[in-house]
């Protein structure tokens, strides 16, 4: 068993994270989401402050810890799902690059991503295919020296402002999922272009692009892990990042219980306070257990990654953390807007940015229903197909 209690470094973490969010993240929540442009100024804090290296091995600077990374992720999402988001994508491809890539890799990325001095992007997702990364078509056909891809993305986070993108693509001639690989595609790459930002209903400040390979050339220099055996690596990425997906689920539903909380006490309907109505106090308290539990589950998903687990050991765990958590914050959400009456429906009043983030978040990094899959499967095998 992995233990999951806070130890003193990673109390200090949520308590420096909190402060910060209150006093410099939380004034700007509601104006990234009304404009939906990139938050330039919250990247720069949290590159001053050293947040970027949190998860990762002391020697580019963190901890070493997924559960300081989930706890972080967590305060950050309380005030602004879009800071919080900052941090994450910059962290999936720092991860990928870590489990996969070579040392030249590594010492060429891993130090300018910890820093916040180079940003990245993942992308995997393709019009056809959604969550299903088996049935991508992107191809990367072997050439002189590396390889020519040809394809398109969508709904790619962060890919606007990367200085590179990992992109999945397959390679060689076979069909099947082991044909997969990923490559960083730099940006101003011949032929590579990222196409629009959409307009999104939530996770509005960091925007997501489609994505087009034109004949695109990569070095073999710029395949990460053995060739045409990537999907492995792809799915190992999720299976560490799912936990730190779960964070941003507990923070969004810690948050609404927060603002609903001030909401309640605050406003008076026939002659006494909102909040010494019973059925308001116990719609609270079933917030407040949903909460809690999706946090113990998260915290201990990531405990089981700080200790090592992978693969069919932690995709399920990892895979409960999303799920459970996405869920607990768009029910929380939507009791919330409940609590706010006809202000909940406002887009003047931050709830409802609250609720429209958790929507998205229980669709992102594989639907909820591809989590139910994975759980499904080691309990049960996968179905043949």
């Amino acid at each position: 068993m992995s233990s999951y209690a806070l130890n003193e470094e990673q109390r200090q973490i949520q308590e420096l994270v909190r402060r910060l969010a209150r006093d410099k993240v939380a004034a700007r929540a509601d104006a990234i989401d009304r404009t939906a442009e990139y938050p330039q100024d919250m990247f720069d804090l949290l590159r001053e402050v050293g947040l970027f290296t949190i998860p990762f091995p002391k020697e580019y600077g963190g901890t070493g810890s997924m559960l300081s990374a989930a706890v972080a992720i967590e305060e950050l999402g309380r005030v602004c799902y879009n800071t919080a988001y900052l941090l994450i994508v910059q962290w999936v491809p720092f991860g990928a690059i870590l489990a996969a890539g070579t040392d030249e890799q590594k010492q060429r990325l891993l130090g300018g991503l910890a820093s916040g001095e180079l940003r990245a992007a993942f992308s995997t997702t393709e019009p056809q295919s959604g969550s299903d990364v088996a049935g991508i078509r992107t191809r990367a056909a072997r050439c002189v020296g590396g390889y020519r891809i040809n394809g398109a993305k969508i709904w790619c986070t962060n890919s606007h402002i990367a200085d590179f993108v990992l992109v999945a693509a397959k390679s060689g001639e076979g069909e099947g999922s082991r044909a997969i690989n990923l490559f960083i595609v730099e940006r101003g790459a011949k032929g590579f272009t990222v196409g629009r930002k959409e307009d999104k209903m939530g996770a509005r400040g960091v925007p997501s692009c489609p994505l087009f390979f034109d004949d695109v050339f990569v070095p073999e220099a710029n395949r990460i892990g053995e060739d045409g055996r990537g999907f492995k690596d792809v799915m190992e990425a999720f299976n560490k990042s799912r936990p730190l997906i779960g964070a941003r689920g507990v923070g969004l539903a810690q948050g609404a219980i927060d603002h609903s909380i001030e909401f309640v006490q605050n406003r008076v309907t026939f002659g006494r306070k909102v909040s010494e109505n019973q059925g308001i106090r116990w719609m609270l308290a079933d917030m407040a257990m949903q909460t809690e539990a999706a946090r113990q589950l998260v915290y201990r998903s990531a405990a089981i990654a700080d200790a090592g687990a992978s693969g069919n050991e932690l995709a399920p765990i990892a895979a409960m953390a999303k799920c459970f958590a996405s869920d607990t914050a768009m029910r929380v959400a939507t009791d919330a807007v409940q609590l706010f009456g006809a202000a909940g429906i406002s887009a003047d009043t931050p709830i409802n940015r609250y609720f429209r983030d958790a929507k998205v978040l229980q669709i992102i990094e594989g639907t909820n229903q591809i989590q139910r899959n994975i759980i499904g499967d080691s309990l049960l095998g996968r179905v043949t197909r």
